[in-house]
């Protein structure tokens, strides 16, 4: 709701074309009736106002009602009771397709004014509800006479203004805000229903040429415009990047045939310009996908990439992969054809990426509240712009302990790969595996090989928590889209780590509950190898094998145990004015 004093306001309606024979006993039949929750009505002559107990029941009402019911003959009008003074910069739309992606609305409602926040309403329809701030009134105002009655497929928006609290104050008072703050959206939301859709936005990715980008735009932006309009679509065109370069990327943020349809209508653009021009190379289709989904892409030994130019009567090449760098890990994917043909392309390339990215967030989304305080965006998995998961509560039932990547300190991991992937993580000249170090900010070795048929070679891996995170997590889906793995199973690792002697009980447990706790709750295997003798720095090995998020969830659960035992061991020592905190 509006929060604070803001609330009350909003259950206050206004009923209007009431015909004038109306009684008081009419209105409150008709509320109860439909059993509509009802308080104080005031009837005036043509009109009257109702308060509604909260502003859930207050849309429900103007849901049921307004448009939609004779009193008298006469089809009465219900909207909230704002007073002229209070008409300002909010208003809230309702009937929002429950499926309409975040982005397309977000795109709708900037062709109208810069917005400040959007704040989603739970109801109970099914159709969404929002509340907008605009950063004008006049912006509102405009917002609100193009807006109301846009169709959206059977959906007509429907748009009312809402008290502005601030309003009524001396404009002088209000706070410039910055940029356009987004503020966080799941109020409240049930993560199953309207929150969810924002996450599967896989945007569309493509590369123009730089020579083209003015008449996609258009004279005022008028071409672009029309695409957006068209295809409710939002488009961003990436004019700035990598200046002086021959392309330039455009992301495209809608639903799976908006992104089709306003791609098809780019290339339309694009190859009419080149006529124009006499351009006489072909122009293909460029799109952009994230390195770790195009091993999926492209299938085994090439096979849905055959079957996708085979069904659509193009011609696709993809981009190798030294042609990635840190900074992209995009790879570009070419398709050659008539624009029919590109965009059926399009679509089916879209269809195997959006796949590739709900399992791999399926996956993530089981493991990553176990670990806190992760950023996902940090490990370059996903491509730029895709919301990889909603940044709930960071420190999830961790609170107060130890936050890994808060530990500065540096921790040693081996991990141990099939001999015969070292070439691809290494590279030619070595340049992978340099990209791979600079890019986790870790140290990355690999040992030589203890003999000549050895099945597997040791990673020696160094860096913090992150770092860790971030490499462990690239050679992971490097041996992924190499193949070195059966593209059915997922890649499954040792990783060996290093403990205090001290510690290994800890690790196991009493009768080994520690570990067997670990084991069910990580799904990795964890072993702690008995009668090992420790090292010169009085350490042991535990074992972990798993596939990547079970592996990194295990490793910090056992960072963890160490954690807590050092602490508990360097206490007696900390006697005196120390500054430590006791657990």
């Amino acid at each position: 709701g509006g929060g604070g004093g803001g609330s009350e306001i909003m259950n206050k309606l206004y009923i209007g074309n009431l015909s004038s024979s109306v009684t008081l006993a009419d209105i409150q039949q008709l509320f109860g009736e439909r059993k509509l929750a009802v308080g104080q009505v005031l009837l005036k002559s043509g009109y009257a106002f109702v308060d509604c107990p909260d502003e859930n029941a207050a849309i429900r009402v103007i849901e049921a009602l307004s448009g939609k019911v004779e009193l008298h003959g006469k089809v009465i009008e219900v909207d909230y009771s704002v007073p002229k003074k209070q008409r300002s910069r909010k208003i809230q739309i309702r009937n929002i397709p429950p499926h309409l992606q975040w982005e397309v609305l977000d795109g709708l409602l900037a062709q109208h004014g810069t917005v400040e926040n959007v704040e989603q309403v739970n109801t109970d329809s099914e159709t969404a509800v929002v509340n907008v701030t605009y950063e004008t009134k006049e912006h509102a105002k405009t917002a609100i006479e193009k807006l109301n009655g846009h169709q959206f497929e059977t959906y007509a928006l429907k748009i009312s203004y809402i008290p502005d609290q601030e309003a009524t104050q001396a404009p002088a008072h209000r706070p410039r805000r910055g940029p356009a703050v987004r503020p966080t959206r799941d109020h409240g939301s049930s993560a199953g229903t309207s929150a969810s859709h924002k996450l599967l936005d896989v945007p569309l990715r493509i590369l123009v040429p730089t020579q083209f980008v003015g008449a996609i735009i258009g004279k005022e932006g008028l071409t672009i415009k029309s695409v957006t309009q068209q295809t409710q679509s939002k488009v961003d065109i990436h004019r700035k990047e990598n200046a002086g370069a021959a392309e330039k990327p455009i992301t495209i943020h809608s639903s799976a045939g908006g992104c089709t349809a306003a791609c098809q209508m780019i290339l339309e653009i694009m190859r009419k310009e080149a006529q124009d021009t006499k351009f006489t190379e072909e122009i293909p289709l460029k799109i952009l996908a994230h390195d770790s989904f195009v091993g999926r892409l492209i299938g085994k030994e090439g096979r849905n990439l055959k079957k996708i130019e085979q069904e659509t009567g193009t011609k696709i090449t993809i981009s190798s992969l030294h042609d990635l760098t840190l900074y992209n890990p995009e790879r570009t994917i070419t398709v050659k054809g008539s624009v029919e043909a590109c965009s059926k392309a399009q679509a089916e390339i879209m269809k195997k990426l959006r796949e590739a990215y709900e399992n791999d967030l399926a996956a993530m989304n089981q493991q990553a509240n176990l670990i806190p305080g992760l950023n996902l965006n940090a490990l370059g998995i996903f491509s730029s712009g895709m919301p990889v998961l909603p940044s709930t509560g960071r420190t999830r039932g961790m609170v107060g302990s130890y936050n890994p990547f808060m530990a500065l300190e540096q921790e040693v991991v081996h991990l141990f790969i099939p001999t015969q992937a070292v070439g691809a993580i290494i590279g030619k000249k070595g340049q992978q595996i340099k990209q791979l170090s600079r890019f986790a900010g870790a140290s990355i070795k690999i040992a030589p090989a203890e003999g000549p048929e050895v099945s597997e070679r040791m990673v020696i891996i160094t860096g913090s928590p992150e770092a860790q995170f971030k490499a462990q997590g690239r050679i992971y889906g490097k041996l992924k889209e190499e193949n070195f793995f059966n593209p059915k199973e997922e890649v499954k690792l040792e990783a060996n780590i290093k403990v205090p002697s001290s510690a290994a009980g800890r690790v196991i447990g009493k009768g080994g509950k520690t570990v067997n706790e670990l084991q069910n709750i990580t799904s990795a295997e964890v072993i702690v190898p008995r009668d090992q003798t420790p090292d010169s720095n009085d350490e042991v090995i535990v074992k972990i094998v798993g596939h990547f998020f079970a592996s990194q969830t295990a490793q910090r659960k056992i960072r963890e145990i160490v954690q807590q035992v050092k602490q508990q061991t360097q206490k007696p020592q900390a006697r005196g004015p120390s500054p430590q905190r006791s657990k």
